[in-house]
């Protein structure tokens, strides 16, 4: 992989690495520019948004931006940048993260990279051949939950794991339309390719690569036009079951996590705060000694035998959320040359799952995932 002096922005060694953020709406606004800007090493230098408003949103949260109206104004200043992120609609991944591989600019591209795991793949091959770094931003490997999940499995706290329940479910009985509730698959829209990403991506990260596939899609609310509740079954290699839900459909919200081990079991309820905070305006940093910390009372439960509802159980300190650790381990890889903190090797991995779950629930059949090389 290429060092930043060998790309067209040819940073001075100690100064900022300048970043072109393309997509200014609600990942590009919430989760990337706050996270750029609150990195050391990084700064947001241009944004591009075909919104009038937008721009201005951009210009007022962060005065020293250039905006302009088109991807392309971004990659024609190739020379002066030295990283390009994604925040733009999933169709444009593909073709936009090949053009600035291209310009010879490392890129980081929201999830999901692509439509297909085949195109992860030329785009990871493209950017291995052009010795440029390709990450995607998998932020829910940093909720507070998942770490302290992580940890408790690396730690053997729930002896052998058996089986892994992830609930990402939301009730939004009204739709609320745009692309990533179309049904054109050329959107690629849907809640299996959205927060379908992010519990394939931690169940893949937690127990390794899947051997197989089950997996049932609905289309509930009326005016729907995508998948807006879906249930997928992993098999691993590894032997543990992973069984994801994703869905805008749940009147009740189950828990989080459960977690199902030959010692013990972990439950935790309620949501990562690092999305409510980023929304609210709050920003990581210094002045937020708190950022990514929950209340004693949200902790999980460890046990067995035991409901963790009533109180059974030990609980369990959750670690707090690190969103700007992405950043920062980008920020590392690209001085170093060293690996991304999220590779599209694995993306790509996720995606065979989210493929073989849309040809399971299509065909109503368990689907075989082959081992890749």
């Amino acid at each position: 992989m290429s060092s930043p002096s060998d790309s067209p922005g040819t940073a001075l060694p100690g100064s900022p690495l300048r970043v072109g953020l393309i997509g200014y709406g609600l990942a590009g606004s919430v989760f990337h520019a706050p996270m750029i800007a609150a990195t050391e090493g990084l700064v947001l230098d241009t944004v591009s948004t075909s919104s009038p408003d937008r721009q201005a949103q951009a210009r007022a949260e962060h005065p020293q931006v250039r905006t302009v109206g088109t991807p392309e104004e971004v990659l024609a200043r190739a020379a002066e940048l030295d990283l390009i992120v994604l925040a733009s609609p999933n169709k444009t991944h593909v073709p936009l993260a090949t053009a600035a591989l291209e310009a010879g600019l490392p890129v980081v591209v929201d999830k999901p990279l692509a439509g297909t795991a085949a195109e992860a793949e030329q785009l990871a091959a493209l950017a291995k051949d052009r010795g440029l770094l390709l990450s995607v931003f998998q932020n829910r490997r940093w909720d507070n939950d998942f770490l302290t999940l992580r940890k408790l499995v690396e730690e053997g706290a729930l002896g052998e794991v058996w089986r892994f329940e992830s609930r990402f479910e939301r009730w939004r009985p009204k739709p609320k339309g745009g692309w990533r509730e179309s049904g054109d698959p050329a959107e690629i829209g849907g809640l299996l390719y959205d927060l379908g990403s992010h519990v394939a991506d931690q169940a893949l990260t937690l127990f390794g690569p899947a051997v197989s596939v089950y997996a049932e899609s609905d289309v509930r609310r009326p005016g729907a036009e995508a998948d807006d509740d879906t249930f997928i079954a992993i098999t691993h290699a590894s032997g543990v079951r992973s069984h994801l839900w994703v869905s805008a459909t749940t009147a009740q919200l189950g828990p989080r996590f459960r977690v199902l081990g030959s010692e013990a079991g972990y439950v935790k309820y309620g949501l990562d705060p690092q999305e409510a905070a980023l929304r609210e305006g709050r920003r990581p940093g210094a002045a937020d000694a708190e950022w990514g910390v929950e209340p004693e009372s949200a902790w999980g439960r460890i046990g067995a035998g035991e409901s963790s509802q009533t109180g059974g159980g030990e609980p369990v300190p959750t670690l707090p959320g690190d969103y700007p650790a992405y950043y920062a381990a980008v920020a590392e890889a690209l001085r170093t040359g060293g690996e991304p903190p999220v590779t599209a090797l694995e993306a790509a991995a996720a995606l065979r799952v989210l493929e073989a779950a849309k040809l399971s629930a299509a065909e109503g059949r368990t689907v075989r995932i082959e081992a890749t090389r």
